[in-house]
C-alpha cells in the first residue's frame, strides 16, 4: 500500500515554500507587529554586537523561518499529545524567559548572564524535542543557530549595559505586551 498523503505533501511544499520566502513582508500573516518590532531590534543588538549585518540578518531569518514551520505545523496540527505538553511546556519557559528578562530590566543590578542563558539554553532544547520528527536537520541547525546566538553571556551582558539601554527598552516593552496579551 503507498503511503501517500495529499495533507502531508501540501504542508511539504508550504514548509519549502515559505522557507524560501522568509522576509518581513511575506511573514505579516505569521508574526504580529509586536514581534516584528522585537524582532528588529533583535536583529540591531545582534548587528551591533557582532558589526556584522549579515550574520545579524542570518540569524533573524533563521528564527523568522522557525516560527513560521512551527505555527505551520500547529495550524495543521502536526503534534500528537506527548509533543503539545512539549510544547507547553516549551510555552512555559519562554514566558519564564520574558518574565525575567522584564525583571532584570526594571531592577536595576538584578541581571544575571547565567539565568538568562540557561533559559534560553532551556527553551533550545524543548523546542528542539517538539520538533524532532517533523523539521530537518537543517532547521534543528537554525534553531541551534538562534538559540546559541541569543544566550552567548557575552551579548545578554552587553544588551543590559546602558548603551543598549534603548533596544532592550523596546524589547522589554514588546515582551510586556506580549506577556499581558498571553502571547507569550
Amino acid at each position: 500500500m503507498d503511503a501517500f498523503s495529499s495533507k502531508d505533501m501540501a504542508l511539504r511544499a508550504q514548509k519549502k515554500i515559505l522557507s524560501s520566502m522568509a522576509t518581513k513582508s511575506s511573514v505579516q500573516m505569521f508574526i504580529d507587529d509586536t514581534t516584528s518590532e522585537i524582532l528588529d531590534e533583535l536583529y540591531r543588538v545582534s548587528k551591533e554586537y557582532s558589526g556584522n549585518k549579515t550574520e545579524a540578518q542570518k540569524v533573524i531569518k533563521d528564527l523568522i523561518k522557525i516560527a513560521v514551520k512551527i505555527g505551520l505545523l500547529f495550524r495543521n496540527n502536526r503534534f500528537n499529545t506527548e509533543e503539545l505538553g512539549v510544547a507547553t511546556d516549551f510555552k512555559k519557559k519562554l514566558h519564564q524567559g520574558a518574565m525575567t528578562a522584564i525583571s532584570f530590566y526594571e531592577v536595576d543590578f538584578t541581571f544575571d548572564k547565567t539565568v538568562m542563558a540557561e533559559l534560553l539554553t532551556s527553551c533550545r532544547d524543548l523546542l528542539l524535542k517538539l520538533v524532532n520528527s517533523h523539521l530537518t536537520p537543517k532547521s534543528h541547525g537554525r534553531i541551534n543557530h538562534v538559540f546559541n546566538h541569543y544566550s552567548d553571556p557575552e551579548l545578554l551582558t552587553k544588551l543590559y549595559e546602558p548603551s543598549f539601554r534603548p533596544n532592550l527598552t523596546r524589547i522589554c516593552k514588546g515582551l510586556d505586551k506580549m506577556v499581558e496579551e498571553g502571547t507569550i
